[in-house]
């Protein structure tokens, strides 16, 4: 019995094995945690729809005064959509930039080299500008694909884990 993909919703493509229950897609879960710092991506496990509720969202639906017939239609329904996600016990906030901690998947990177790159990529991490230091020198290193890659495999790992926490079956990209 294999997986149907059967149609889009939010930012993610719904899948069922046979008629059982939903299945989504890593991937789209994984582009739905790496988003601007402001925002905050829900995902409601019975549909397998993603909501992703931007600052200015959260700001229109805490607004008591704000008139939601006020609102251009586009902005009414991000409004809708921000509502759906805020409001519902349902709906499961993905992980965010805390709990991907990109500074500590940088230091496993640099754990993972070997002498004087470990050495350098240490020092880059560590005090004022560490993100733009890093960055600076696995460029120069050559490592900025290795790097990517590592990181991706990273956030993905995460992703997995908090599906299996939450017993939501998901669909690698390459299924």
């Amino acid at each position: 019995m294999g997986y149907v993909c059967y149609g889009r919703l939010g930012a993610t493509f719904i899948c069922r094995l046979g008629g059982m229950a939903v299945i989504v897609k890593l991937d789209a879960i994984v582009e739905a945690m790496d988003q601007p710092e402001d925002w905050e991506a829900f995902l409601d496990p019975e549909t397998g729809e993603i909501i992703t509720v931007t600052r200015e969202d959260r700001d229109y639906f805490e607004d008591e005064a704000m008139r939601v017939e006020d609102l251009q239609d586009w902005e009414r329904e991000s409004f809708e959509h921000a509502r759906r996600a805020l409001d519902s016990d349902r709906m499961l906030p993905l992980p965010d930039k805390f709990e991907i901690h990109e500074w500590a998947i940088m230091r496993r990177f640099a754990l993972a080299q070997a002498g004087p790159v470990l050495r350098e990529l240490e020092h880059a991490i560590h005090g004022s500008g560490a993100f733009r230091h890093f960055r600076a020198v696995i460029d120069r290193l050559g490592l900025r694909e290795a790097w990517y890659q590592y990181r991706d495999e990273a956030v993905k790992q995460i992703a997995r884990d908090w599906l299996d926490s939450h017993g939501i079956r998901y669909v690698e990209s390459n299924e």
